[in-house]
């Protein structure tokens, strides 16, 4: 960026009119909403535009001053909406990375109220007390990882921030997920600009009367992004023409000459204090970072050549506040021009025009041993912008050989900036609370004919037998418990309903026209299991539908290699993660490394990642290393995993019925009355349905299929086995479509598949399944059900999916069935 295009960027050219005249992209709104924001392209599939805030001190370079500003102004709004007495009881919770340091601002503007912020950093020894996705995002998953777990358990205003409020998904998310452990009854949603388009604005009221709590919005400006047909395309398309145009300091400039230009500077910061919100930042831990700031910022001013006009202090990722406050001190103590921004993990395409809001790239390798895995990170506007001197701000735990590479961070900012400063702030480790010894051996598993109708042999149970406490609710009841965010669907289960003789013949027909595909599939997902994962692998099957798939596979090992693999199956719980004390028991038997976990399908692919975030939790609170997240399957309709036996949408069986194909078992339940700190999640045994249990003769008729299907599973291994099976996540992609196209808040009510649509008539409240036209006889039972429960079956051209099956978005009495009862099948 050389000077004069610094200066028509100054003499007026909106930062958003390049993307605008190209994509036809329209920002409209409130007189000022240019000024906040420009515009530039993603490097992300998921959207092509991207709002560049001007005042966030993300990747634009802003006066430290302005950004804390605007910050501490939405936090006096908030102050003056709740009122003195309640403002004093309520907790600051912001989004990483890019709103960390707005949520501290806003805290900052509120006064005495503490802070919190989502991490996607695992720490050691710090148990999540919650965690979310947010959909459109590259990054997804967020910890929150508070040392004081009773942070968020209070009953005061919970103050949400994030840089914009554009759909309303990730805040909808966050407050569902959050509302279901800690329940309280105001809300209050903080953003720069309020960007939601007319068909969401109203989703922010209807989701307050849905959960029963008050939810604000405070925004400093609001508009609209207009996007015409086909701009994702043709954002894709810029993309791809100008990634080719490098522009100036981008990755491969520079490098060299770093010696003599890096210094580091010590800041004295002050002990004790936390370097952000990760865990948790007080007003005792406020007004002490207050008295250290002007020690530290004369510091740096020492630090800094002579004659510096112009500094950049530069924070890193998630580390936001803590490098703004030291800008901001800064500005006061020197006579310099003081800017400050981050280095991000967004990808946004760069280009050298005064309408656009991304100038200059700077690429570099990530420099924190991220728990996601190396990649590429950037710091923008940065190259070319004039700056005498960057004051590059860091934690400890990234200040490693990688930040000081020759293709690090540190070398990217020499190659284009006279002077280097390294300040490095100590990150925080929590104290460990004194733990509670635990019990030295945990049970071992529960096994048949005691528990479960298998043998003995087929699978061992790490379950609590719960078989006598009463669990079961109706399932209209259960859905409004669920949706009203009263229960969470693991503390209860729904009755265990006698399939009709109709029904059993369906199941029986199904079986006997599929039994020789699914042994095909089982076969071709285990050998790819044996090729590649582990030529003795521990099974641990996902109760209950991964528990037929694995003991499947046991009997194909068996079959074919002559091997006797260990099998069990143990809990996972959407929202909850997996059984901890089911892990600590695999790792305390056998190598984590040879364990492969076993699920009998993907739908969207949710509980694909429940499992990768509960395993880095486990890691980190544990630190038990080796369990691989990824998921071998019999069907991946959803594209999810990489280890399975097929991807096509076709009916098992075994998804048509309950317990009585599943062993008489039920589904796992958690309850914090039931299930201690110690014990295995818990399950029942319905005994009482022998009469009625098909499960031994599920299994037999798919094994008796093996000797018959030798020579095609090889054939279909093999074509596996050098297939590029990289995930697509289509499944996703789908889901979120039918939720946008049908009006549906959460994504969790979209069931996508034969299997989990078959789950939503037995289990939940329907409200439509969507059929993929010309679907034959894989949707017959289907059909029946909702025929019996007045389920109306609409065909889609295109679905992805055989099926989807849509639970009720909005939950009533009358929503059950044409008679406005659960169907006894």
């Amino acid at each position: 960026m050389t000077e004069r295009a610094r200066a028509e960027g100054r003499a007026g050219v909106w930062s958003g009119s390049w993307v605008a005249e190209r994509l036809g992209v329209e920002l409209a709104g409130d007189d000022g909403l240019t000024g906040l924001l420009g515009l530039a392209l993603r490097r992300n599939p998921k959207r092509a535009h991207l709002l560049v805030s001007n005042v966030l001190g993300k990747h634009v370079p802003q006066s430290p001053s302005v950004v804390h500003g605007h910050g501490v102004a939405l936090g006096r709004r908030v102050r003056d909406l709740l009122g003195a007495e309640t403002a004093g009881r309520a907790v600051v919770l912001g989004y990483a990375e890019t709103a960390t340091g707005l949520g501290h601002s806003v805290a900052d503007g509120l006064g005495a109220a503490p802070y919190l912020h989502s991490t996607r950093r695992p720490v050691a020894g710090v148990g999540p007390a919650g965690g979310f996705e947010e959909s459109h995002s590259h990054a997804t998953s967020h910890l929150l990882l508070p040392e004081d777990p009773a942070l968020l358990a209070g009953d005061g205003p919970l103050v949400l921030v994030d840089d914009e409020f554009s759909t309303g998904n990730t805040v909808l998310n966050t407050v569902r997920a959050l509302h279901e452990r800690y329940p309280r009854k105001r809300y209050v949603v903080v953003a720069l600009v309020d960007m939601r388009s007319p068909a969401d604005a109203g989703r922010l009221a209807d989701f307050a009367r849905e959960i029963g709590a008050r939810v604000d919005l405070v925004t400093a400006a609001s508009g609209t992004v207009r996007l015409p047909p086909g701009v994702l395309e043709k954002g894709r398309e810029l993309v791809a023409r100008y990634e080719g145009e490098r522009p100036p300091g981008d990755a491969g400039s520079g490098g060299g000459g770093a010696a003599g230009r890096v210094a580091r500077v010590e800041l004295g910061w002050p002990g004790g204090v936390p370097d952000g919100g990760r865990h948790g930042f007080t007003a005792a831990h406020r007004d002490r970072l207050e008295d250290a700031l002007p020690g530290m910022a004369a510091r740096i001013a020492g630090a800094l050549p002579a004659g510096a006009r112009r500094v950049l202090v530069l924070g890193f990722e998630e580390l936001m506040y803590a490098p703004l406050r030291l800008a901001e001190a800064l500005e006061r103590t020197t006579g310099a021009e003081v800017r400050y921004s981050t280095t991000t993990r967004s990808p946004v395409l760069a280009v050298d025009d005064p309408g656009y809001a991304i100038r200059t790239r700077l690429v570099f390798p990530a420099h924190d041993d991220p728990s996601d895995g190396p990649g590429e990170r950037y710091a923008y506007n940065v190259a070319g912008a004039g700056f005498d001197a960057v004051v590059a701000v860091v934690d400890s735990a990234a200040d490693t050989p990688a930040l000081h590479a020759g293709d690090g961070l540190l070398a990217r900012l020499a190659a284009h900036v006279p002077h280097v400063l390294l300040a490095v702030v100590p990150s925080y480790v929590p104290r460990t609370p004194h733990a509670p010894e635990r019990p030295s051996m945990l049970p071992e598993p529960l096994r048949g004919p005691d528990f479960s109708s298998y043998a003995s042999d087929e699978v061992g149970w790490l379950l609590q037998d719960l078989s006598e406490v009463t669990l079961e609710a109706p399932t209209e009841e259960r859905e409004e418990a669920i949706q009203s965010g009263g229960a969470h669907y693991a503390e209860s289960l729904p009755v265990e309903y006698q399939p009709s003789e109709q029904y059993q013949e369906l199941f029986h027909a199904a079986l006997d026209a599929s039994a020789a595909r699914l042994a095909r599939a089982v076969g071709a997902v285990t050998e790819i299991v044996l090729a590649e994962r582990s030529p003795r692998p521990v099974l641990v099957s996902l109760a209950r539908a991964g528990t037929p798939v694995g003991i499947l596979m046991r009997r194909w090992a068996r079959h074919r290699h002559g091997l006797d693999l260990p099998h069990y199956a143990v809990s996972i719980v959407r929202g909850r993660g997996i059984d901890a004390n089911a892990l600590r028991w695999l790792a305390a038997h056998h190598d984590p490394a040879d364990v492969v976990f076993v699920d009998g399908w993907t739908g969207k692919g949710a509980i694909t990642r429940e499992l990768a975030a509960a395993l880095r939790d486990f890691e980190a609170t544990d630190g038990v290393t080796g369990f691989d997240p990824e998921i071998a399957v019999l069907a991946d309709p959803g594209s999810c995993v990489r280890t399975y036996g097929t991807r096509d949408d076709f009916l098992i069986p075994s998804a048509c019925l309950n317990s009585t194909v599943s062993g008489l078992i039920s589904r796992t339940v958690l309850r914090a009355d039931l299930v201690g700190p110690h014990d295995f999640h818990g399950a029942k045994f319905y005994r009482d349905l022998a009469g009625a249990d098909l499960s031994p003769a599920f299994l037999d008729a798919v094994s008796d299929h093996y000797p018959d299907v030798v020579d095609e599973v090889h054939a279909q291994a093999k074509e596996l086995l050098a297939a590029d099976r990289t995930p697509t996540w289509e499944g996703w992609a789908a889901v979120e479509r039918i939720s946008a196209q049908y009006g549906i808040d959460d994504v969790n009510l979209v069931k996508p598949g034969v299997g989990e649509t078959t789950r939503v008539m037995l289990r939940r409240v329907p409200w439509k399944v969507l059929a993929r036209a010309g679907a034959g006889a894989d949707l017959d039972h289907v059909r029946l059900l909702a025929e019996q429960r007045g389920v109306p079956v609409e065909e889609v051209e295109g679905l992805p999916y055989t099926c989807v099956g849509l639970i009720h978005p909005q939950y009533t009495r009358g929503a059950t069935g044409a008679d406005g009862r659960a169907v006894a099948l």
